[in-house]
């Protein structure tokens, strides 16, 4: 095993938390304090990609240090001093490759499993590579922006309800409740002392507003169908109890901010075109399927679940 240069040497490349193979190349002038020197000799050229250490003659190079650094969360980059950080990045890839050349040595690459995990790590690498090339072009801005037009300001809104409850056991308490609030009950203070539903129950039973598939089919039912200002006069029976619902206002759900669903709809966009490309990919090799006695299916069969 040879190192090059110190491990902590490699703190100079450091410019906050970045790696820059700048960092190698000399001062292009001295500061004026120092004294006069021989004249210098033209500076060498800055290496883009410097040699940091090497083990066994296989190299330990700047941008090896800087994807180990891309990965370490903002946190840890901020905790700790930078010459420890970048000297246990460098510890760390000369172990990497001394177990590496030890573990070749001894046979370990030929063992089954480890082939197979590294035949499937390079698999899975080159699946990523490709969907990364072919996706990432497609999900721009503009597509972005095309869809949020198409989803969000062409539609209409849904209509969304502001609502509060309380919630208990039985029929004849939720009844006990709608006659107290009847008789002048203050709601807020009934669902703070009366309902089972804690968490709303603090706030006074308020629910906030909500599409009607937000809730269980049984209370968007009943409180979708209540005017603002009314209080439910039949209990609503649900899976948690029984519920007194209050509905407070209604609405047309706002249209959002592209702002608040960019990130949204990119998830949405990358996760089409992975699938339309995965089409693409099946229908330009020949796919044989089997079902559990190894017998070929049609093209269109679907497997069989395997018994139990």
């Amino acid at each position: 095993m040879r190192l090059i240069r110190p491990a902590l040497a490699c703190a100079a490349l450091f410019s906050g938390s970045m790696l820059t193979s700048a960092s190698f190349a000399a001062p292009a002038t001295a500061p004026a304090s120092t004294p006069a020197a021989a004249p210098a000799t033209s500076a060498a050229p800055v290496q883009q990609n410097p040699l940091i250490a090497s083990v066994n003659g296989q190299e330990i190079r700047l941008d090896d240090v800087k994807r180990v650094a891309a990965t370490l969360p903002p946190q840890v980059m901020r905790q700790y001093p930078t010459n420890q950080i970048v000297g246990l990045i460098v510890e760390q890839l000369v172990n990497q490759k001394a177990l590496q050349v030890v573990a070749k040595k001894e046979g370990f690459d030929k063992h089954p499993d480890v082939a197979q995990a590294m035949q499937d790590a390079a698999n899975s690498a080159m699946f990523n590579a490709y969907m990364r090339d072919k996706v990432m072009p497609m999900v721009t801005d503009a597509a972005i922006e095309k869809r949020y037009q198409e989803e969000y300001v062409a539609k209409k809104g849904e209509t969304e309800i502001h609502a509060r409850h309380i919630l208990v056991k039985t029929e004849a308490e939720a009844k006990d409740v709608i006659n107290q609030l009847n008789h002048g009950a203050d709601f807020a203070k009934l669902a703070a002392k009366l309902s089972q539903d804690k968490g709303s129950g603090a706030s006074g039973g308020d629910l906030g507003w909500f599409k009607k598939a937000d809730m269980l089919p049984a209370f968007s039912d009943a409180a979708f169908k209540m005017k603002p200002n009314t209080i439910s006069q039949t209990p609503v029976q649900t899976q948690y109890g029984w519920h007194v619902i209050q509905v407070l206002g209604s609405r047309v759900a706002p249209t959002p901010e592209l702002k608040d669903v960019k990130d949204q709809i990119r998830q949405e966009l990358t996760r089409e075109d992975a699938q339309r490309i995965e089409a693409q990919l099946q229908s330009q090799v020949k796919i044989v399927r089997y079902d559990a006695q190894g017998k070929p299916l049609s093209a269109t069969a679907t497997p069989a679940a395997p018994q139990k």
